[in-house]
């Protein structure tokens, strides 16, 4: 058994290289804890069997911005009729708009509505810059571009240069949280967002990759060496030591049935600048459940420090408090 702390990393080095393939490959790789198999080449290989599977959940972790243009309003409005749900779309000049989504939404839009224009367009470029996530959807004769549509992938420079109350919608961070069960459980309730986490379906605890152990997260509520704090040690003692005498004999999915809350899991979260500010202005806040409030304390200074314009109101908001 091994207690450890709440803990983030953000991960937006991978938005500023434009590294979309690696980005989704790293963030997949949490779900069995695999990252040791990532290599300079292993990401199209990776993405492509994800798609061979279905598990199109993990093409949520990395995010376009597309500047689309048409001759006619009309085009547009057509497009829009189809209720691009999973698509961020906002008007940026005279028949001109901003258009963004992960991966999984342009996949999604190329199934429901191949006919239309726009998409169309869209699909001709992003199958042309990353075949392996859509190469599987093209038709016969490929994406054939359509009259009146002209598309353009913003590069990251520009997704940042974007006036504010269009950056906050279009630009998304990725963060690697590693939490208890409890927290991971609120958290995914935050839409829009994506998530991938640590399966415990798959990842078998009892072997050396792990140490031979289970992992919780050290509680905020009980100071150690206090009478609480022991009984819940030795609660999750007897926890670990029935999961890996259940493990001996069942399968990783049998045995978790008797993991507690406490439970170490890690979780990648993809979000907008706007839901993160939400999270961190809802989670921040002393009617925060305390483990949830832990973390995101720990995630604003730096939020801040990398998007003052963003996160610096709801950390001086919350300091004034004080």
């Amino acid at each position: 058994m091994k207690i450890i702390e709440p803990s983030f990393k953000i991960l937006d080095n991978y938005f500023v290289q434009g590294k979309v393939l690696e980005q989704i490959e790293r963030s997949g790789r949490i779900c069995y804890k695999s990252e040791d198999k990532i290599t300079k080449n292993s990401a199209a290989p990776f993405i492509k069997r994800i798609i061979q599977r279905g598990h199109e959940s993990v093409l949520e972790m990395a995010y376009f911005v597309f500047e689309v243009e048409v001759d006619s309003e009309t085009i547009m409005y057509k497009f829009l009729e189809k209720n691009p749900r999973f698509n961020q779309i906002d008007k940026h000049g005279k028949k001109k708009y901003l258009m963004s989504g992960n991966p999984r939404s342009f996949r999604d839009l190329a199934r429901i509505a191949p006919e239309q224009k726009v998409v169309k367009s869209l699909l001709h470029e992003l199958t042309q810059k990353y075949p392996v996530l859509y190469e599987d959807l093209r038709p016969k004769h490929g994406w054939l571009l359509p009259d009146g549509v002209r598309v353009r992938m913003l590069s990251p420079k520009e997704i940042d240069a974007l006036p504010l109350d269009l950056f906050v919608k279009h630009r998304t961070v990725l963060v690697h949280l590693v939490i208890n069960r409890a927290v991971s459980h609120e958290l995914v309730r935050h839409r829009p967002a994506s998530y991938l986490q640590e399966s415990q379906r798959y990842c078998r605890y009892g072997e050396e990759k792990f140490g031979s152990e289970v992992q919780f997260i050290r509680p905020c509520f009980f100071k150690e060496g206090t009478p609480e704090f022991e009984t819940w040690k030795k609660t999750m003692e007897d926890a670990e030591r029935a999961y890996l005498s259940l493990l001996a004999t069942s399968s990783p999915q049998a045995a978790r049935t008797v993991l507690p809350n406490s439970c170490k899991t890690e979780i990648m979260v993809n979000a907008t600048l706007s839901e993160w500010a939400h999270i961190l202005r809802l989670r921040t806040s002393k009617a925060a459940d305390p483990s949830m409030r832990e973390i995101m304390l720990m995630l604003l200074p730096e939020m801040a420090r990398r998007f003052p314009k963003v996160f610096g109101p709801i950390k001086e908001a919350l300091e004034s408090e004080d």
